[in-house]
């Protein structure tokens, strides 16, 4: 199922019947969307020989195609990943239903009583790239939000997607749900992707999961909102007041642990001086772990370096290269990170908590953090369970967004045969 003649019929009809499923995921009890995600996992872990073989077949492909070391490193499962998705929809399974769930409620001098609840946003078209586990994630989360999910993953990942998507649509017969609750586009024509931007009459959010260059497609072309997810040009900023060894730790997992992943720092500053108690050695360091460092006039004093050029400001390399300069101060720092960075994540290493606070306030990156790797900037990590991505946006959600960032609210309001004078 790979060539279709009418790709628009394709996906009008596939839109159709998400449209509707979303209709009976919106009032499905909480029980049986628990009973499909734990059916699910059990299916992922039982198929997990099935999901390796098909998942080789997208390796090759990647391969063939050059892909980088990182990019494959994404594309990549072995059965240590492949419990880690079981682990993710049982997490999400676990969570509680955001659906129905009370916001707020308050009486008015009237005699109404209005209660703001949580309820779904439709259907979800999801456009993601490489990651094959996002199937699952996405399909998870939406999933547990009662919203219907269109998913179309990259063509990198195009047999391992289809041998997970097998194992949710498991679970969804299981439960008793409605098969095309979740459904994954069974083309890699991209002329699918072109039409789920402008299907406004059954998708009602799309949600772009991928590099600088899909994320930007998306936001050009899209009619249907979109949540934002840019690329993460993630810094780390070390301060005059960091802990050596905390720095050292913190800075080679931020860089090193994965490098293919949004969280991974691609930008490192260094306070002037700081540079001969902890900056040389950090550079050092993150060389003899195997990163390729560009850097500015300043360090590149140090032997092995690379001096920057222009376009490394700024920049996602998602892999084993990284930036570094030296900056002043702090207000130096945050007025780097406000030129290049692209309100993802950012970090500070100090051990001066004034120092924490006013780099925490004055920058407006959807995550900060402080003496902590950016590799956990990811929504299992901050106890969503799995993601569909990291929202760098400010409307709606922002962060990772999880179930609970899936769902809008309606205002339900009670009388008594109330009127307004």
């Amino acid at each position: 199922m790979n060539n279709f003649a009418n790709i628009p019929d394709l996906m009008a009809d596939i839109g159709a019947r998400a449209k509707a499923a979303s209709a009976d995921l919106a009032v499905a009890s909480a029980e049986r969307k628990h009973a499909a995600l734990v059916s699910a996992a059990d299916a992922v872990w039982a198929q997990r020989e099935t999901i390796l073989k098909a998942n080789a077949k997208d390796l090759e492909f990647g391969r063939d195609k050059g892909l980088s070391p990182a990019m494959m490193d994404r594309l990549t499962l072995n059965e240590d990943r492949i419990q880690g998705i079981v682990d993710g929809l049982r997490s999400v399974a676990e969570q509680a239903d955001p659906v129905g769930a009370i916001m707020a409620e308050w009486d008015r001098p009237s005699g109404l009583h209005i209660t703001r609840v949580r309820t779904p946003l439709g259907v979800i078209g999801v456009i993601y790239e490489s990651r094959p586990n996002v199937t699952a994630d996405a399909g998870a989360l939406c999933l547990k939000a009662g919203n219907a999910v269109i998913l179309r993953g990259g063509s990198e990942s195009f047999h391992s997607s289809k041998a997970i998507h097998a194992c949710l649509m498991q679970g969804l017969r299981d439960a008793a749900l409605p098969e095309d609750a979740i459904q994954l586009v069974p083309t890699r024509d991209r002329a699918a992707v072109s039409e789920m931007l402008t299907m406004t009459d059954t998708i009602d959010v799309i949600v772009p999961r991928g590099g600088k260059g899909l994320v930007g497609l998306v936001q050009r072309d899209a009619r249907v909102p979109v949540f934002a997810h840019l690329e993460g040009i993630v810094h780390i900023y070390v301060d005059k007041d960091a802990d050596p060894e905390k720095a050292l730790r913190v800075v080679l997992n931020a860089k090193t642990r994965r490098t293919g992943i949004c969280g991974s720092a691609e930008c490192l500053l260094i306070h002037r001086d700081a540079l001969a108690t902890i900056g040389q050695g950090l550079v050092k360091a993150l060389m003899d772990a195997g990163v390729e460092m560009r850097v500015d006039e300043t360090l590149k004093a140090i032997d092995g370096t690379v001096e920057a050029q222009a376009d490394d400001w700024g920049r996602e390399y998602l892999d084993m290269i990284m930036a570094a300069r030296v900056v002043d101060d702090i207000d130096a720092a945050i007025a780097h990170i406000r030129t290049y960075g692209s309100q993802h994540t950012e970090c500070i290493i100090t051990e001066n908590e004034e120092a924490a606070t006013r780099f925490m306030a004055q920058l407006d990156s959807a995550i900060i953090m402080h003496n902590a790797s950016t590799q956990f900037a990811d929504g299992a990590e901050f106890g969503m369970g799995a993601e569909i991505g990291i929202a760098t946006g400010k409307m709606h959600a922002r962060g990772p967004v999880g179930a609970e960032q899936l769902t809008s609210f309606k205002y339900l309001v009670r009388g008594d045969g109330t009127t307004r004078t």
